[in-house]
């Protein structure tokens, strides 16, 4: 009798046992599959935003149009981005902004993003003009962002919005911040950043992209 009593308690001991290794198992896959969903999730996400950046190559292809059938000729500006190069100090003249405002948004085409982002930031630190300099600080933090120097990229972005905040390319500089906040996943903000988006400025292209975003990230 107590022989059999305790083969019944081994063989008790050894099921429960087992039954609690299976269900930690269990438990082991599923949260390595929620792991492998929020991975999916992730990965296509930064696939939108990718094809969503193909947009931005057409902005600059666009804008490489724009500047070279309304701007005047001129190849004595070529150095400007070397820290050697003369600079004009107090010049304010069309003709200086259009050229340097140019070599900027050529180099930008051609993806010489050093170049571009110098061009840029002396074009901000040195004309005054209503439409160029919000542009300016647009393709600043753009080039910044493609350089994964999201800081800089926050800042410029910031700056357009503060400083010109009825241009035209603030909803996309709000919908570009919500960009770096899911780059960095910091995913609240990101969605908190798309939803204002949609709801200030509902009927932009960047409320339309962020609402693409968003319904991925469900």
């Amino acid at each position: 009798m107590k022989k059999d009593l305790l083969i019944s308690s081994f063989l008790f001991f050894i099921t429960f046992d087992s039954i609690s290794q299976e269900n930690n198992n269990v438990e082991v896959d599923l949260l390595f599959l929620k792991i492998q969903e929020l991975e999916v999730e992730i990965a296509n996400l930064r696939n939108i935003l990718e094809s969503q950046d193909y947009l931005i190559q057409k902005l600059i292809q666009e804008s490489a149009q724009e500047v070279q059938s309304t701007s005047l000729e001129s190849d004595n500006l070529d150095d400007i981005s070397s820290p050697n190069s003369v600079r004009f100090t107090g010049v304010d003249d069309l003709q200086s902004k259009e050229e340097v405002y140019k070599k900027a948004i050529n180099a930008l085409g051609d993806q010489d993003f050093v170049k571009a982002s110098s061009l840029f930031s002396y074009f901000v630190e040195s004309f005054t003009d209503d439409e160029k300099l919000p542009l300016s600080f647009f393709w600043l933090g753009e080039i910044s962002f493609i350089q994964e120097n999201y800081k800089s990229a926050n800042k410029y972005f910031l700056e357009l919005i503060t400083l010109y905040p009825d241009h035209y390319r603030v909803p996309l500089a709000h919908k570009k911040i919500g960009d770096i906040f899911l780059k960095n996943s910091e995913l609240d903000k990101a969605k908190d950043k798309y939803n204002f988006v949609i709801r200030e400025y509902p009927n932009n292209t960047a409320s339309s992209l962020a609402l693409q975003l968003l319904k991925n990230m469900e």
